[in-house]
């Protein structure tokens, strides 16, 4: 354990005017405070907040923050009070630990949290850090420390849930920050509770690797090193390390890929001493060693939002190793490692408030702001998740400024970012000085312009194709807001209809002596409930005049009934199934309407009780739902020696320009291919786009091929492909 004088000197060796005699109190108060209390390892309890404040000294935090940490579980698990800590400390410190304290308690009361209660701690924490960004990195600390004594604690779902959690919630913050080393740590102490046969079989092949190559990465250094020297960077200094663990894990989810698919594990990092400098040793190691297409990355002319900055790239280095290369100054090695304790924005002014507006607190003020439109806490953490997890893409305003969105952004997505009041009256874009449907996705570089209209409003379509949770929150509040107006609207037409059939004047004050029963705040609630079909015109209407007696009539569900009935009898068209391999003979045969499978597609055929075999790709989504029960999957083909005689139908999706006669050089293309349009249908319409749904009979999917093919060389068509799951 930490002495109390080794503590006070490691802040001393960083920050020579820091108020020793706190520090030394605090240490003193912190350590009489916990007195004779144990951890789950046996340890004195008082370890815990000490091994806090040495995690926090190794950022070079300022004194306030190491007090903190020292005292921060005092207020929640002695019998200290907060108004001792102020009087003791001062009102700064008593702030911070009041900060952490909360979050604590939040996370004491929910052990066997769930995920409201989860959602609602994280919740308090954004608000927390919002104020003072140190209750974030306290917070980390302390999680990190309790992460390394995890494998203490005897039940396992308690470890799972608690490793669980860091890898969702506080990995992504530590990474935001900038914090790698906490962020790495984070993630590998998570991931080897959560997925112990993974992390162990993933070490041993790194230690394999290593064994097999041995003196490989030091030889590798040496040349990388001799070839820098000898094209003018003699300062330039290199190292290597492994990736970590969970790092190669998700890299191998991602890309579908064995370990030995992997080829560079392997991270090499160049320092040298000024920008121009990096771009010289970019250009040597590109002449030098041949590079791999699309893995050059340029965070240093577009640094990441946590204020990351590098060059990275991966070359087929020296003894033909495929490696990556990260190219940095010595001042933005140091932002990378300690994020923004790198810059602490108190270290150089005196100010004990930390500034919260640089751009690195861009996604702490996003969270905030979709904090405020989310109605649940489970809808904020959902939303919140989406803003931290997703890779990013870089795009520009038309004025230059840099918007760092999740990968698969929108327009939309875009508008939000810029402004909430842009997203919600934006009617088009420009992408690269072209209009763009709206649902388009955005790449790296794009320039966009937002076309904006006072008398837009949110369209309940964009949720569908938004992917940040601002986006996202905005547009559902809009909708529930105009949902429920309609809902009353319709609600109270459907009850004074029942009450003017029945003879009764109607007033809302009529329903006010049923809220109860149908367990409603108000009667604009149950109005909106019943416009929503979650509560019955006709309850509410016995619930009232519960003596009424109701004529019997025929009702015009009755007549519908027997008219369907009707229809049943109908005999079906003469369409005879394409022969298929692998049914038995005589076996009723559908053709998925999910996935419109054509000759030439792989299928599978799967039994549904009443109708026979449904055939589907076997690509579909649907069936997905059919995973659990594998007695009912048949593997069929397609018969190539049959009658292919019949047209199938092969379903698109077209974006088409809102041109005059767009839509008949659709139809001509289609035509002049040998296709024969059945059904069109326009599915989402804006300004400039039409989107629309055609089934055209074709003979097989490369008939179909050859039709998508032409469509996507017409001019007037912006995108076409086959429809899926519509």
């Amino acid at each position: 354990m930490m002495r109390q004088y080794e503590l006070v000197e490691r802040v001393r060796s960083y920050d020579p005017n820091a108020d020793e005699d706190k520090l030394n109190r605090a240490y003193v108060f912190s350590m009489k405070a916990h007195g004779s209390q144990k951890r789950a390892s046996g340890d004195p309890y008082f370890s815990h907040p000490l091994e806090v404040a040495g995690l926090l000294t190794q950022l070079k935090l300022d004194g306030a923050s190491i007090i903190t940490a020292l005292l921060h579980d005092t207020v929640e698990d002695t019998l200290t009070t907060l108004e001792e800590v102020q009087r003791l400390f001062g009102p700064e410190i008593a702030r911070l630990v009041d900060g952490v304290t909360k979050l604590s308690r939040i996370e004491l009361q929910n052990l066997e949290s769930d995920q409201s209660k989860q959602a609602e701690n994280f919740r308090k924490l954004v608000l927390a850090m919002s104020e003072d960004i140190r209750v974030l990195l306290v917070k980390l600390a302390d999680r990190l420390h309790n992460m390394q004594t995890l494998h203490y604690l005897s039940k396992p779902e308690k470890r799972k849930r608690i490793a669980r959690e860091t890898l969702e919630i506080y990995a992504p913050l530590a990474e935001r920050i900038g914090i790698q080393r906490w962020k790495d740590q984070l993630e590998e102490l998570s991931f080897k509770e959560l997925n112990p046969d993974a992390y162990d079989s993933i070490t041993k092949r790194l230690q394999d690797l290593e064994e097999q190559g041995a003196g490989r990465v030091d030889r590798i250094i040496t040349e990388l090193v001799d070839t820098l020297h000898e094209n003018g960077l003699p300062q330039a200094t290199v190292s290597g390390r492994r990736k970590a663990p969970y790092s190669i894990w998700r890299k191998m989810q991602r890309k579908n890929v064995t370990f030995e698919q992997l080829s560079d594990v392997m991270a090499f990092r160049i320092t040298v001493e000024s920008i121009e400098q990096c771009y010289q040793a970019l250009g040597v190691i590109h002449a030098r060693y041949p590079v791999v297409p699309g893995r050059f990355k340029d965070y240093v002319s577009t640094p990441k939002p946590n204020g990351y900055r590098s060059l990275h790239t991966t070359v087929i280095g020296p003894e033909r190793q495929r490696i990556e290369v990260q190219i940095r100054t010595a001042e933005m090695h140091e932002v990378s490692e300690l994020g923004v304790a790198a810059h602490w924005a108190y270290k150089s002014d005196g100010s004990s408030q930390p500034k919260t507006e640089g751009r690195q607190y861009r996604w702490l003020r996003e969270l905030l702001d979709i904090l405020e439109h989310a109605v649940r806490p489970e809808e904020f953490l959902e939303h919140t998740k989406l803003e931290l997890f997703q890779d990013q893409v870089f795009c520009f305003t038309p004025k230059g400024d840099l918007i760092a969105l999740p990968r698969g952004a929108t327009p939309v997505d875009f508008a939000y970012a810029v402004h909430s009041q842009i997203g919600d009256t934006c009617v088009g874009a420009k992408i690269n000085g072209r209009i763009q449907p709206l649902r388009s996705q955005l790449q790296n570089g794009d320039q966009v312009e937002v076309v904006t209209s006072k008398a837009q409003t949110p369209s309940p379509d964009w949720e569908n194709f938004v992917v940040t949770g601002k986006a996202r929150a905005r547009i559902r509040r809009y909708i529930r807001t105009q949902q429920r107006a309609q809902h009353i609207e319709l609600g109270r037409a459907m009850v004074q209809k029942i009450f003017r059939q029945e003879g009764y004047d109607y007033s809302d004050k009529a329903l006010e002596g049923v809220l109860k029963i149908f367990q409603y705040q108000s009667a604009d609630d149950l109005i909106a409930a019943i416009g929503a079909g979650l509560a019955g015109a006709r309850d509410v209407f016995n619930a009232v005049f519960p003596g009424h007696k109701v004529v019997q009539q025929i009702t015009p569900d009755e007549k519908i009934v027997q008219l369907t009935r009707g229809k049943t009898s109908k005999p079906k068209g003469k369409d005879s199934p394409l022969p298929i391999k692998g049914l038995i003979p005589g076996m009723a045969v559908h053709y998925a309407r999910c996935c419109h499978p054509l000759p030439g597609d792989r299928i599978v055929g799967i039994v549904t009780t009443g109708k026979g075999v449904t055939i589907h790709t076997i690509d579909c989504e649907t069936l997905e739902s059919f995973h659990d029960s594998p007695e009912r999957w048949i593997d069929v083909s397609w018969d190539n020696e049959a009658d292919g005689a019949d047209e199938k139908v092969g379903r698109i999706t077209v974006v088409v320009a809102n041109e005059p006669g767009s839509l008949g050089t659709v139809s001509t293309v289609i035509g002049k291919n040998g296709g024969n349009i059945t059904n069109l249908k326009i599915t989402h319409r804006t300004t400039d786009f039409f989107e629309m749904l055609i089934d055209i009979d074709v003979h097989d999917v490369k008939h179909l091929t050859n039709i998508i093919a032409a469509l996507r060389a017409t001019p007037v068509i912006n995108s076409v492909d086959r429809a899926r799951g519509r």
